[in-house]
C-alpha cells in the first residue's frame, strides 16, 4: 500500500501543476512511479526530473547499457517499480531475457558482450564496495572513457535515489507486482 495518495491534477497546488506540466513537456509521456513523490517538494522535483531525463535519455551510453545498469540497481534495492519498468525496457533494447532472469535471481549472467560485462562489473562494484579498484577503473577508462564512466556513475546514483524513494514511500507497480528478496 502506497504511503502517498495519487494526486489528481485539479487537486494540485500551482507549484505541483507546474512540475506536472514540466515533466510531461520533456521526453516522458506519463506521471508514474517515483514522480508521485516529487510532488511533495516541487522545487526538488523539478531538479531531479531534469537529472533523470538526462540519465535516461541523454548520456553517451547506448540504451542497452544504461538499462542494464538500471536493472542491476533496481534489483540491488528490490525496487519493484524500477525493476518492472526497466527490465522490460532493457529487453526491448537488446539485453537478453537470460541476463535479466539471472540478475533477478542475484546471479552473475553469462555475458556474450564485453561491454555488458564491464557495465555489470562496474555497477556491482559501486553497489557492493562503494567504488572501483584501480584495475577496474583503468579498464573502464580504457574501454569507455572517463566521460562515459562519469555518466554511468550518474545513472547508478540517480536510480539508487529513485529506488530509495520508491521503497520508502511504498510506491506500487501499476499491477501491484513486487520483487521478492
Amino acid at each position: 500500500m502506497s504511503r502517498l495518495p495519487t494526486l489528481k491534477y485539479e487537486d494540485m497546488s500551482p507549484d505541483q501543476k507546474g512540475l506536472h506540466d514540466e515533466i510531461l513537456s520533456g521526453p516522458r509521456t506519463q506521471i508514474a512511479g517515483p514522480m508521485h513523490t516529487w510532488f511533495l517538494n516541487p522545487s526538488y522535483g523539478s531538479l531531479i526530473q531534469k537529472v533523470g531525463a538526462f540519465c535516461r535519455y541523454e548520456t553517451s551510453l547506448e540504451p542497452r547499457l544504461s538499462e542494464l545498469a538500471i536493472i542491476i540497481v533496481a534489483r540491488h534495492w528490490n525496487a519493484s517499480v524500477e525493476w518492472f519498468a526497466h527490465s522490460r525496457i532493457a529487453l526491448k533494447n537488446g539485453i537478453s531475457q537470460e541476463t535479466i532472469d539471472n540478475i533477478k535471481l542475484h546471479k552473475r549472467p553469462n555475458f556474450t558482450e564485453e561491454d555488458e560485462t564491464l557495465i555489470f562489473d562496474i555497477t556491482r562494484s559501486i553497489l557492493d564496495t562503494k567504488g572501483l579498484t584501480d584495475e577496474l577503473f583503468q579498464i573502464a577508462e580504457d574501454k569507455m572513457g572517463k566521460k562515459s564512466l562519469l555518466e554511468l556513475t550518474a545513472i547508478i546514483g540517480y536510480y539508487c535515489n529513485i529506488a530509495i524513494q520508491l521503497n520508502v514511500f511504498k510506491i506500487p507497480t501499476a499491477d501491484g507486482s513486487t520483487l521478492e528478496v
